[in-house]
């Protein structure tokens, strides 16, 4: 599906050419995340991901970067995480070329003015206010913490207020010099497009762009103590939660059979935690459950949200439900879940964007990507016995912590329901 071509600065290139598309996509992808940061430094490559929209050498203010994109009927976004940060594009095909050149020139010449980064600031503060207030986004926060406490994992990835406000100028540059580099970089284009021409535009402006040694990140620790529950106390009319138990990494291949696993607990509609809290018992509007995995570590998580005085009948239905999984699972069931995820999987690949994310972010993190007919294969070949086992080695009463935002004063409750 894909064809690649490393620059002699060392960048990455990928193309996947569809030719009856009409929209091209384009990601770059930057090893840039909240697990390179020190902890007096936490946010500092969110803060970064924000600053290159404040304007670029050729494009030197936000709304003229802005109208590049937005004046041709395209969208333009970006992300951070723990391990990379993105910066995207979608634009229609006759103007991905003005379109890759306004993503490179953010990410080679980016003005990174004092007096935007001061505004930026403010920005970015008020962004975590805004996460605070919200107690479905702050349980998120919560349960991070108790999994990986003390530690860059657990961390929030735009930082603190405080943390935010010291950031300076000179850190910001320091930063970028080091993880912006070549090296540490991908980019992936979808569309139909040319992979010689797309090489050919990218390599005129970035050959100067010069090696430089990337920073090391955190590694995780599961030996920093932390409480089994965490409250965040406070007058709400509706308590969320998430119950969470350390996963898989991204090169475990245990990972699809644990996606297969997730999708019978709380992928969807059908899903058991669907069917039991809701259709069956009433008990929440929304709950479901969610993987995540990382260089080397993941997560299995479970949120709901529910009237405080039901927050423990939805607990211990969830730690019910959980417990099931360790009992043998029916064919049935497991061919209803391959086929769901298969399909989801099959249908995210209608979409530019989503190719390009496919490939640029497997081959930055793990320098290997599989397409989707090899996930297919492996999603088929998962048996009863895989998910027994996998279920053994994920659902342990040790390892389960809960996260409560709501009118709760005491944990002692709590911890006594995560009891196997």
């Amino acid at each position: 599906m894909y064809q690649k071509t490393i620059l002699d600065n060392g960048l990455r290139i990928l193309t996947s050419n569809i030719n009856y598309s009409q929209s091209v996509s384009m990601l770059i992808s930057v090893g840039a995340g909240s697990r390179y940061e020190p902890p007096e430094l936490a946010g500092l490559s969110h803060f970064l991901e924000h600053l290159p929209f404040k304007g670029t050498t050729k494009w030197p203010t936000a709304r003229i970067i802005s109208e590049a994109i937005e004046g041709v009927g395209g969208i333009m976004n970006a992300s951070t995480d723990r391990e990379m940060t993105v910066f995207w594009c979608k634009v229609a095909k006759p103007h991905y070329k003005q379109a890759l050149a306004v993503l490179l020139d953010m990410i080679l010449n980016p003005i990174l003015d004092p007096q935007e980064m001061e505004k930026e600031r403010e920005v970015i503060q008020e962004e975590l206010r805004m996460t605070y207030d919200y107690p479905s986004q702050l349980v998120d926060l919560l349960i991070d913490d108790i999994l990986w406490p003390d530690q860059a994992m657990g961390r929030d990835v735009g930082g603190s207020i405080d943390t935010v406000k010291s950031i300076s100028l000179s850190d910001v540059r320091s930063y970028m010099e080091h993880q912006y580099n070549p090296h540490n970089t991908v980019i992936s284009i979808a569309g139909d497009i040319e992979h010689a021409a797309v090489v050919e535009q990218i390599n005129d402006d970035s050959h100067n762009w010069a090696y430089q040694e990337t920073l090391d990140w955190e590694r995780v620790s599961y030996n920093n103590p932390a409480p089994k529950v965490k409250i965040d106390n406070r007058a709400t009319d509706q308590s969320h939660l998430c119950i969470g138990l350390p996963g898989l990494s991204l090169d475990d291949p245990d990972r699809f059979t644990l996606s297969i696993m997730n999708c019978i607990l709380g992928d969807g509609m059908s899903s058991r935690l669907f069917q039991n809290l809701r259709e069956t018992q009433g008990l929440v509007y929304d709950v479901s459950s969610s993987t995540s995995n990382y260089k080397d570590c993941g997560s299995l998580v479970i949120y709901c949200g529910t009237e405080p005085n039901k927050v423990q009948d939805s607990v211990r239905s969830i730690v019910s439900d959980l417990k099931n999984l360790l009992d043998p699972i029916s064919n049935s069931e497991i061919s209803k879940a391959k086929e769901y995820t298969k399909g989801r999987l099959l249908l995210r690949m209608e979409d530019t964007r989503s190719i390009a994310s496919w490939a640029g972010t497997q081959e930055l993190l793990t320098e290997h990507i599989l397409d989707v007919d090899q996930v297919v294969s492996i999603i088929d070949k998962v048996n009863a016995d895989d998910l027994k086992r996998v279920a053994e080695k994920i659902i342990s009463e040790d390892n389960c912590k809960l996260a409560i935002v709501g009118p709760h004063p005491s944990a002692d409750v709590f911890e006594q329901l995560l009891s196997f």
